[in-house]
């Protein structure tokens, strides 16, 4: 029999109530699950975002303790599933500064990864009087993280991580075979580039990539782009939802991830190595 699991992604428009973003989260994380999947991976800031980017330092939590972490374990308990947590605020060395934290929960509801953003997104963008200064508030982290799960290695990024493949290469090398990838991409550079990036990813490192996106306009006047999708090995799109909430779930099959590897064995043909 051909091993395969469903794994789903949800979209959210989070706004700064908590209570009423957890309850949408859940309310999606339940659609998922009753579509059949078994990994379900939220969007970056999927508890909320304000009407000020400072409103994200107010619900840091401490490792291991937290209303934030609380509901990503009860969920993960409750529908008895993988959860890829998007990204929450937890403490950092700094006082002054938090740790954009992808956790990880099992079907047990016990944190099994903890992924700190790597690349913090301080651009001006093109055409726009859009600009975004992510390291004022966000400590980096530095570690890339890849962990076995029922349904093969799960490698994590998140958002601007996206436009860095020798992270991606680094996940690759530790034995990833599914990308999650937690994003708030903004309407502007998720128009030009969302999509491209994150069929590339899949592509060049012949992996699933569940990327989990922000969809909507939100209360402090950004707009994000959506488009939450599914990619498998080959780059083709399996499911997506447009904008809005929503979920979208696919197939992942293991025969297929393989097949390509064995088939068109580009991972390995490689003559140059990044050093990261």
């Amino acid at each position: 029999m051909r091993e395969r699991h469903k794994i789903g992604v949800v979209q959210m428009a989070s706004g700064p109530n908590v209570s009423a973003n957890l309850l949408e989260a859940e309310r999606l994380i339940r659609q998922a699950v009753d579509e059949g999947a078994e990994l379900v991976v939220l969007p970056e800031n999927f508890a909320c975002i304000g009407k000020d980017d400072r409103d994200q330092l107010a619900l840091r939590e401490p490792e291991g303790d937290g209303p934030l972490q609380a509901f990503l374990a009860r969920s993960a308990r409750q529908f008895a599933i993988w959860l890829v947590g998007g990204t929450i605020p937890l403490a950092a060395a700094d006082p002054d500064k938090a740790r954009a934290a992808c956790l990880v929960f099992d079907d047990r509801g016990e944190r099994v990864a903890r992924y700190d953003k790597i690349h913090l997104f301080d651009v001006n963008l093109p055409g726009s009087d859009e600009r975004y200064r992510e390291s004022v508030l966000i400590e980096p982290g530095s570690t890339p993280v890849v962990i076995d799960t029922p349904f093969g290695s799960l490698g994590l990024a998140v958002c601007y991580d996206l436009r860095f493949p020798e992270l991606f290469r680094r996940l690759i090398d530790a034995g990833a075979e599914i990308l999650a990838v937690p994003s708030a991409f903004t309407a502007v550079t998720g128009k030009a580039h969302w999509e491209p990036l994150v069929r590339a990813r899949a592509i060049e490192n012949l992996a699933y990539v569940a990327a989990a996106g922000q969809g909507g306009f939100h209360v402090s006047g950004r707009e994000t782009h959506g488009h939450s999708l599914i990619v498998d090995p080959w780059g083709a799109i399996l499911a997506q939802v447009p904008r809005g909430a929503g979920v979208a779930c696919a197939t992942l099959d293991r025969e297929f991830l393989d097949s390509v590897r064995r088939s068109f064995p580009t991972i390995s043909h490689r003559r140059l190595k990044c050093d990261v």
